[in-house]
């Protein structure tokens, strides 16, 4: 064979040590010629089954040091270029310019409301208990009085979970209730915040999911007045001072006797009058004395203990407190509709 091929490699070798780059199209020349799709070192590879026997692995050798010779300059080249560009931009840069804003995020209405609840009842001795989303029959509802051939088991239709009876996405945050009893001592102050289950067709007013926040007081000598004042604690700090309410006869199976609470929202407008139904009245929560069944269940003596329970929908709060018309748009995460509680704390 012919010396060319090898005077040929130590004459790249010579031009890739001899070539400066200073810009970006020179570099781009660079590669093209010599790490391109048709770079001119291809036909020097294809020399090897010329080459003598003896001599292949030292050619092959020699053609991958050209080969690395090429990407590393060109890799360093564009390294030093990049610093370059960055040093030219921040002197360009003017300091004195003010920043680009970044808008501001926001908390999801629900977690406003469900926070502003959670601190009203703080303020006077509740704790926070959490628990299991998916529960026990047990739990969610005999322990809760609420037996297997219970009428009133129709009163929620329920998620149970694929071959099974027993297990199920819990319908109410009584469950937690039902955790606590029996597994602390009294007396019990509690409020269970989160997120319930139930087999419903979904609509701008229900949903088969949205989130509860239930409060337990058990202690010796609780009465339905304290109850009461409890409750128009809260209605006062949640929808101002001057705010009245009202409780209705009600049946729930846990709570005897049971009621639900309105607070007078007034008509002053054709909204109040839809929402209110007429009256001026609305409805916002349910509650009444434990049951003394649901104690006993808890292994909690109802002839020394008393207590009483509620509950309230946070979906209902938020939809009311924002004028909110359709609750899917609270589970949906339409970025333009949560952009409305960025300045929400």
């Amino acid at each position: 064979m012919a010396d060319s091929a090898w005077s040929q490699i130590e004459a790249y070798i010579a031009e890739i040590e001899g070539t400066s780059c200073n810009d970006k199209e020179s570099l781009e020349q660079f590669r093209i010629r010599f790490l391109g799709s048709k770079n001119v070192l291809k036909s020097l590879f294809g020399e090897i089954k010329n080459v003598e026997n003896e001599r292949k692995k030292e050619f092959g050798q020699k053609l991958n040091e050209l080969k690395s010779l090429a990407e590393t300059k060109f890799s360093t080249t564009q390294s030093e270029l990049k610093k370059v560009d960055r040093a030219g931009a921040k002197q360009d840069m003017d300091m004195s310019l003010p920043a680009q804003p970044y808008p501001k995020g926001s908390r999801h209405p629900i977690s406003i409301v469900m926070n502003r609840i959670i601190d009203i009842f703080e303020k006077i001795g509740f704790v926070v208990s959490e628990e299991r989303e998916i529960e026990d029959d047990w739990h969610n509802f005999t322990a809760m009085n609420t037996p297997e051939d219970h009428p009133a088991r129709d009163m929620q239709d329920t998620f149970y979970l694929k071959d099974s009876v027993t297990n199920l996405l819990r319908t109410h945050t009584s469950s937690v209730q039902s955790r606590v009893m029996t597994s602390t001592e009294p007396p019990i102050r509690i409020i269970a915040p989160g997120r319930v289950y139930r087999n419903e067709t979904i609509s701008a007013r229900s949903h088969c999911q949205f989130h509860q926040v239930e409060g337990l007081f058990i202690d010796k000598n609780v009465s339905f007045a304290d109850m009461k004042q409890t409750l128009l604690y809260f209605a006062r700090e949640m929808y101002g001072p001057d705010t009245k309410i009202r409780l209705r006869p009600s049946y729930f199976p846990f709570t005897e006797p049971s009621a639900e609470m309105d607070v007078y929202w007034g008509l002053k407008d054709e909204i109040d009058y839809r929402i209110t139904k007429g009256t001026g009245w609305l409805e916002i929560l349910g509650c009444g004395m434990v049951d003394p069944n649901v104690l006993k269940n808890c292994n909690i003596d109802p002839e020394i203990y008393s207590g009483f329970a509620f509950g309230m929908g946070i979906e209902r709060q938020a939809m009311l407190k924002y004028n909110i018309s359709d609750i899917r748009l609270l589970f949906e995460n339409d970025v333009r509709f949560l952009k409305q509680f960025s300045t929400v704390i």
